[in-house]
């Protein structure tokens, strides 16, 4: 009989993956000089101190001009850090599932992707003006944390279960109030190559606020490869992972956003978050497995 080892941290809204970068990160395709590797740690370093002026004053701008003001900055750290952006839009796959339906883009829209990376939110918040929701340890990193309140980031005590409903009606009053929320439904990071169930516990938000659901594929690649170089997983460390990403020459990520979709009041609760859930992921995993090829036709925005 084998045993199993589950770290007491692991739950079902805390759930493990089994990456790791000695196993899933290979070489850079090509390596970025050491001059241009320091350029992009001091250019990233100046936008950072830079938003932090701006972020101690954006309660007094309305959410609209917020989230405007966090797209470009994103979009500036991304490039300063090597970063190419590109937007793609996906088709809508509902089949097997009668009380889904498309609908129009909109305010007050629960945006769902897979997780590879601390790049994701910065990723999402170029693509789509957003609120990102954040595990609390973000908080409590000093620049971090108040660059992350300037951007009205949500935050989530994944290690706390009694913490969710309230998490929960935090994403359904932000999506009440028309703002667009950015969720990784999978509860941890994965390499890129693979990813999670999505867990279905954030999507009660959308319900509850009778707010759509877009799903949205995050693709890392150097040159039309799929590169694990810029995830975040297992035993690695932020510094590491940093350091990856700004040695390596060319590194583009492709966003492809699915149109939006909303859910037919119906059946019990848990059941209409898991088909949510359901559907969402698999609409992100058919953004895994198109050509990579295909991303250079949609808009680069970073």
């Amino acid at each position: 009989m084998t045993i199993t080892f589950i770290p007491p941290s692991v739950t079902a809204w805390q759930p493990l993956a089994p990456c790791q970068p000695s196993t899933c990160v290979n070489p850079a395709l090509a390596v970025a000089s050491p001059l241009r590797r320091m350029a992009r740690i001091v250019g990233a370093a100046a936008v950072l101190l830079g938003g932090v002026p701006i972020a101690m004053v954006s309660h007094r701008f309305g959410p609209d001009t917020r989230a405007r003001i966090t797209q470009n900055w994103a979009r500036l750290l991304l490039r300063a850090l090597g970063v190419k952006v590109h937007a793609n839009r996906g088709f809508a796959f509902l089949a097997g599932a009668p009380v889904l339906s498309a609908v129009p883009s909109g305010k007050g829209t629960l945006l769902v992707a897979n997780h590879i990376s601390w790049l994701d939110p910065l990723v999402m918040a170029a693509t789509f003006p957003c609120r990102p929701l954040a595990k609390s340890e973000v908080g409590e990193w000093p620049l971090i944390r108040t660059l992350a309140r300037g951007a009205g980031v949500l935050f989530i005590h994944r290690d706390r279960l009694m913490a969710l409903p309230e998490a929960v009606n935090g994403v359904a009053e932000a999506l009440r109030a028309g703002d667009t929320v950015v969720a990784f439904p999978e509860g941890t990071t994965w390499c890129g190559g693979e990813m999670g169930p999505f867990r279905p516990a954030v999507f009660q938000a959308a319900l509850d606020a009778q707010a759509a659901v877009r799903p949205a594929t995050i693709h890392y690649r150097e040159q039309a490869t799929t590169s694990a170089r810029a995830c975040y997983v297992g035993g690695d460390t932020l510094v590491g992972s940093i350091l990856r990403v700004t040695s390596t020459k060319d590194m583009t990520v492709t966003v492809t956003l699915f149109p939006p979709v909303r859910l037919s009041p119906s059946g019990r609760p848990h059941e209409a978050r898991k088909a949510l859930a359901s559907v969402a992921e698999a609409q992100v995993r058919t953004g895994l497995i198109g050509k990579p090829e295909g991303a250079h036709q949609g808009r680069m925005i970073a």
